[in-house]
């Protein structure tokens, strides 16, 4: 059963050439990964995204950054945001990688399931564990369209002109958050998920799937048949000119 799972591993076919360099590009310019960091933990869905997060940072480690331990930590439960994947699928991958897999159970029923509530109980329960595993540095899966996604609705919602921060420190909870994906576009993941074999999994949130951030990606696609640029400048203009008022205590 085991020879069965996909992998992600160097070396790599082209495009995987280009995520790496990509993602690498994402580390450096932003410093998501210093020397002094030992443990890093992956919030894992099991989606296309984390899993491409997950391949990337355990590619690299030791090629340039230091040796760290990678703990991924995936949140289960009845109606949870993600993919929708089975624990057994992401066991057999961390066992595969050598990565410790941490599960948590999320209490959300479908009675009352709403993605706010439902994303800051993950949340909670990501940092917790990352904490409880020594690893105070948390890598997510969110990549440039993401961003272009959150500027509009920070736009559209609140006036502010606020995309994805590639890092930013949770002082609440004494951890940071890093986005390494930020510089990688969806099609790209897709695209490399693909070729790879990881592709299969889809969201199986029935919330999640009238939110209003997928509206804006809806809103996304009809704008690109006039500018097909809009998303890879939405997400620059997003670190060039976006509010970093989540760096502020």
């Amino acid at each position: 059963m085991n020879t069965l799972v996909p992998l992600a591993q160097p070396p790599w076919n082209a495009l995987g050439k280009e995520l790496e360099s990509r993602f690498r590009k994402a580390l450096f310019d932003f410093d998501l990964l210093n020397k002094n960091i030992d443990k890093v933990a992956v919030a894992l869905s099991g989606g296309k995204d984390s899993l491409t997060l997950l391949y990337l940072l355990h590619a690299i480690r030791g090629r340039g950054f230091p040796l760290f331990e990678i703990h991924a930590i995936h949140v289960d439960g009845e109606f949870s945001c993600g993919s929708g994947v089975s624990a057994d699928f992401l066991q057999n991958v961390c066992r595969k990688l050598e990565i410790n897999l941490i599960l948590c159970e999320s209490t959300q029923k479908r009675e009352t399931l709403e993605c706010y509530r439902c994303s800051r109980e993950r949340r909670t329960l990501i940092f917790q564990a990352a904490k409880n595993a020594g690893a105070s540095t948390i890598a997510f899966g969110h990549h440039r369209d993401d961003s272009a996604q959150t500027l509009l609705l920070n736009l559209f919602h609140k006036a502010e002109f606020a995309a994805n921060l590639p890092k930013v420190p949770m002082h609440d909870y004494g951890i940071t958050i890093i986005r390494p994906l930020i510089y990688i576009d969806e099609e790209s993941i897709r695209t490399f998920a693909k070729q790879y074999g990881f592709a299969r999994i889809t969201c199986q949130c029935p919330v999640g799937q009238n939110s209003k951030r997928k509206a804006v990606d809806q809103l996304l696609k009809q704008i690109e048949e006039h500018f097909p640029h809009v998303r890879g400048n939405l997400a620059k203009a997003g670190l060039l000119y976006g509010s970093d008022k989540a760096l502020r205590p």
